[in-house]
């Protein structure tokens, strides 16, 4: 790991009692591999060593006890002096973790719920054991503290997500002086405009009025009540019900993590990670990076990391497995070539987020053509529920400027749907 600017770190954290050297305000899970920290924790049933996959908040691999409260993916924290960093899951150590034979005593596969099933005392020994070895973290050293009452606010057309696709239907609605609302919930707009590496025929950021957007707004639900429609909004510590009268769901999709042989080691990542990395946090993840998988985007990402003095390998090759014992050390391809590396790039089409429209009664289909789950809707992005749309990744995998595309259309026909 190497940092990419020459800024000082001015705090640390604690990691496990030993203080880890961190700048205030950045990312905890990059400050954590930008010291050198590759092992956030160890899975729940074989105890093999995990590290950050998304860098999203997507997967659970960089979940931790943090300032006393466990199962927090670090990965969307950002440090602060005197913050107190606690690998779960593992004993005595993440690094050392005596757990993990279990891994070499089953290597085909263990289900607890069969061991010893109908021996009486045998059976109830097994369960407790397995409840220990499965935990996710003990209980908070305190209880949560008391939330406000939930807020209840009203719009016009709420747009969520504020990526390419968002941030397109927001300008025609903009142009069209119409009410809207964006909520995004990272700390910028822009998504893959921002973070990703570079995409050929990608659309400019196109510069959202701040007054008509909500930055760090997780849209955790969308539901019905007496009132009406609406989406449950959260900003960590205030809970809203947003009631808008027509929704336009941006909300993209989640890495995929390919099937291969040692998938889950720590140093292997997704494509959009690592240029987040570089991009966004500064940190470039290894000095020789295998970037696999779709040739186009892996190109673009291999040019991002030859930019920052990195070397990237096996660009768009097939991967049959990664090797390492706590972290990746080589690669081998599917045309059976073995390569030294620091960490893998896995690039590839997003997995649709789909879950909020289907909440709210949108009709979810198998694409074939891509093997994803994603929203059906037609071409000007309306689903089977009235009042809601979709544009963006969330209808399968596209490109920045397809997903611009579908973002004006959809803008369009809701401003048609208004009138």
């Amino acid at each position: 790991m190497r940092r990419l600017d020459s800024a000082p770190t001015d705090t640390s954290i604690e990691l496990d009692g030993q203080p880890i050297p961190a700048c205030a305000g950045e990312n905890t899970a990059c400050a954590l591999l930008a010291a050198g920290e590759t092992i956030f924790s160890r899975s729940i049933k074989y105890h093999r060593p995990r590290g950050p996959f998304c860098l999203t908040g997507a997967c659970a691999h960089c979940l931790m006890r943090v300032d006393g409260v466990p199962n927090i993916a670090v990965c969307q924290t950002t440090v602060h002096p005197g913050m107190r960093l606690e690998r779960q899951n593992a004993f005595p150590s993440a690094q050392v973790d005596i757990f993990s034979i279990t891994d070499w005593f089953f290597p085909r596969g263990l289900n607890h719920h069969e061991m010893f099933a109908g021996v009486p005392i045998a059976e109830q020994v097994m369960a407790k054991v397995a409840r220990q070895l499965a935990g996710l973290g003990k209980l908070p050293d305190s209880p949560a503290p008391q939330r406000p009452p939930a807020e209840t606010a009203h719009c016009e057309v709420a747009i969520v997500g504020g990526g390419a696709a968002g941030l397109a239907a927001a300008q025609v609605f903009e142009e069209a002086k119409a009410s809207y609302l964006l909520l995004e919930r990272e700390m910028f707009v822009g998504g893959r405009l921002v973070v990703a590496a570079d995409e050929f025929g990608a659309p400019a950021l196109w510069p959202a009025p701040m007054r008509k957007v909500k930055l760090g707004s997780t849209v955790v639900g969308l539901f019905d009540d007496n009132d009406g429609r609406f989406l449950a909004v959260t900003d960590g510590a205030q809970l809203t019900k947003l009631y808008p009268k027509q929704i336009l769901l941006c909300n993209g999709g989640h890495p995929q993590l390919f099937p291969f042989e040692n998938n889950d080691l720590p140093g292997v990542f997704s494509g959009r990670a690592v240029s987040r990395m570089i991009r966004l946090h500064k940190l470039l993840p290894g000095p020789r990076i295998a970037v696999v998988g779709e040739p186009v985007e892996a190109k673009a990402l291999a040019q991002l990391i030859a930019s920052v003095g990195g070397e990237a390998v096996a660009i768009g090759e097939a991967i049959a497995g990664a090797h390492g014992m706590a972290g990746v050390n080589a690669i081998t391809l599917k045309s059976g070539k073995r390569l030294d590396c620091d960490a893998i790039a896995i690039c590839g089409p997003l997995s649709p987020s789909f879950e909020l429209a289907r909440q709210g009664g949108a009709r979810v289909g198998w694409h074939e053509k891509d093997q994803v789950f994603a929203v059906e809707a037609d071409a000007d992005g309306r689903t089977s529920v009235a009042s809601l749309f979709v544009a963006g990744e969330v209808r399968g995998p596209m490109g920045a400027a397809a997903a611009a595309e579908t973002g004006r259309r959809a803008a369009l026909a809701m401003l048609g749907s208004a009138r």
